[in-house]
């Protein structure tokens, strides 16, 4: 059985990443980027799955597990009654796709297991495996490993090695990815690799003054982004449950707009001007194309077919069924992406970075699509599998886009503003008489009195104020049907609304975006205590997940989240205001 989702910390390369638990199994990796299929699929079943476990022999002490500075190195210490042993996990940047794990003797002796059990493509294909001089080779279809350092022993369809270590002593495992129908890649000198990975992400980070939670939650929007493309993926993982041994499992390995847009514009406030360029080439060259055709989520270099199925070689996360590989919203309708891309190409521009021949054309293509179908229902930022609506937030996101053009045209680029504000004012002017439940408050959409937590950044976008009574409304109404345990839900699932069974648990952006609205109407104790409350929802390594279960005190959804991890450096930005 997996650990809780909490207990598992995040190896990063800026390509693909591993979730390591605090049990010293790699349970979870992709390669060579986070949507391929997974190597060690431990997290969606157990063992048999495949992972890689490296833990002391017998009873064993976890004295402390963390980061080394703002890197994901990850150093973990274990103490037996014969000593202290520290294992070293790491993703090296740079080229190929490696696992580096080091064991060093603190004091003492120390007896270590290796535990390697290879399941390619989902745990669907059990790789052939031979130890020549080259090290350890597994190899099924198109994908082959080779783990060099150790001398193994079969046990089954796994491997076992085992590794003394006394005060001073050190052994690195390296595991390293290739082509099936390539030769190996030639050893890795972990020395080099150790120090080029922390100098890189040391330097990343330094472009930031923030500290603590913020910085760290910074770092993992980079550990999301890939260096080669420039997509931010939504989350490392696939299918962690929103409900428990429901279906509500999802994969987010995905770019999607709106995501990677408001990522950026966190990125941007925090000075980090580059990623946002190579986000911009990004988008530029996944929706190239007719604006009509412009999907909400793409792959990680642009690809557009997303075809979601079903992988049923792995039962899932506890048993919470299914496993759900690609995802079909890639074929939604969801007006509000329009919005937040325009919003954050905009905040680009104003920083100062350089607009070069595509990007403002391509900007006045979207919103001149986007005149044609903003009257249309749509799925909604929460990506309804039920009946499409005329959704308020999204009706605010268009009137947002608008205005991110308008704005644009003021700042000298070339544009029909007169036609622009007429739409724009007749989209204020929609969501005034159709968008206002009759008690007062912004409603989810037009046929219901329901709210919905999305609603809460119309103040951020400039819609209206933070402090207007509408908003007011639509606050206290929250606070009474969304908020559960002080943590706020996206919506009553009860309302049928999305069209999937089971319900969920608290969303954490929702409750960040609720940390602004606090901090931006005079509510400052309220902002901070709410704040100081999601903060201490972070798991040991700062690392905080799509949801929280209160009931149960458990993380929940898939981890780490990088909407959870930019509402956070929002919402400390709006303390700080």
């Amino acid at each position: 059985m997996p650990l809780d989702i909490d207990q598992y910390a995040l190896l990063a390369d800026g390509r693909t990443g591993a979730l390591v638990g605090a049990d010293g199994s790699i349970d979870w990796l992709c390669v060579p980027r986070f949507d391929e299929a997974s190597v060690f699929g431990a997290l969606l079943g157990d063992a048999d799955h495949g992972r890689w476990l490296l833990a002391p022999v017998g009873d064993a002490r976890l004295l402390s597990r963390a980061y080394d500075g703002d890197t994901f190195t990850l150093e973990t210490v274990w103490a037996t009654d014969d000593g202290v042993a520290r294992v070293t996990d790491v993703m090296p940047v740079g080229d190929g796709s490696h696992v580096i794990r080091r064991i060093e003797g603190v004091s003492g002796r120390v007896v270590m297991r290796h535990e390697l059990r290879v399941r390619f493509d989902y745990a669907e294909a059990l790789p052939w495996v031979r130890q020549g001089d080259d090290g350890l080779v597994a190899v099924a279809g198109p994908d082959a490993l080779v783990v060099r350092g150790l001398l193994w022993q079969a046990d089954g369809f796994s491997h076992e090695a085992i590794v003394s270590v006394s005060a001073g002593e050190r052994v690195d495992t390296v595991l390293s990815w290739f082509p099936s129908y390539a030769v190996p890649p030639a050893p890795l000198d972990v020395e080099a690799a150790l120090r080029i990975t922390r100098d890189w992400w040391a330097d990343w980070a330094a472009g930031s003054s923030s500290t603590g939670l913020v910085r760290r939650s910074l770092v993992v929007l980079r550990a999301l982004s890939n260096i080669d493309t420039g997509g931010i993926v939504a989350a490392a993982t696939t299918s962690l449950p929103e409900d428990f041994g429901g279906s509500r499992n999802w994969d987010y390995r995905f770019v999607w707009l709106r995501d990677a847009a408001l990522a950026i514009e966190e990125l941007l406030a925090a000075g980090f001007t580059e990623e946002a360029a190579e986000w911009r080439d990004w988008l530029i060259r996944a929706v190239a194309g007719d604006p009509a055709d412009v999907q909400i989520m793409y792959g990680v270099a642009g690809e557009r077919r997303l075809t979601e199925w079903v992988a049923d070689s792995l039962p899932g996360y506890r048993g919470s069924a299914p496993v759900r590989i690609g995802n079909a919203a890639f074929t939604q309708t969801q007006v509000d992406v329009f919005g937040e891309v325009l919003r954050a190409l905009g905040l680009a521009r104003d920083a100062g970075l350089v607009e070069d021949d595509l990007s403002w054309p391509l900007e006045v293509e979207l919103l001149t699509h986007l005149e044609t179908i903003w009257q249309q229902p749509d799925r909604g930022i929460w990506e309804i599998r039920g009946p499409a609506r005329h959704f308020v937030h999204s009706r605010a996101m268009a009137w947002a886009a608008f205005d991110a053009g308008i704005r644009g045209i003021d700042s000298g680029r070339r544009g029909p503003r007169a036609r622009w504000a007429l739409v724009r004012d007749a989209i204020r002017a929609s969501i005034l008489a159709d968008g206002v439940a009759p008690g007062g408050w912004f409603r989810q959409h037009d046929e219901t009195d329901e709210v919905d937590a999305s609603l809460l950044v119309l103040p951020t976008i400039g819609f209206c104020a933070a402090d207007d009574p509408i908003m007011l409304a639509t606050v206290e109404r929250i606070e009474q049907t969304l908020v559960v345990d002080g943590l706020v839900r996206r919506y009553r699932t009860e309302s049928g609304v999305d069209g999937v069974e089971g319900g969920e648990n608290a969303f954490l952006a929702c409750s960040f975006w609720l940390v602004q609205q606090y901090a931006r109407s005079g509510r400052a104790d309220d902002a901070q205590q709410l704040f100081d409350r999601l903060s201490a929802l972070a798991n040991d390594v700062g690392l905080l997940a799509e949801q929280y279960d209160s009931g149960a005190g458990r993380a929940a959804g898939n981890v780490p989240q990088a909407l959870s991890h930019l509402t956070l450096v929002a919402a400390a930005r709006a303390l700080a205001s």
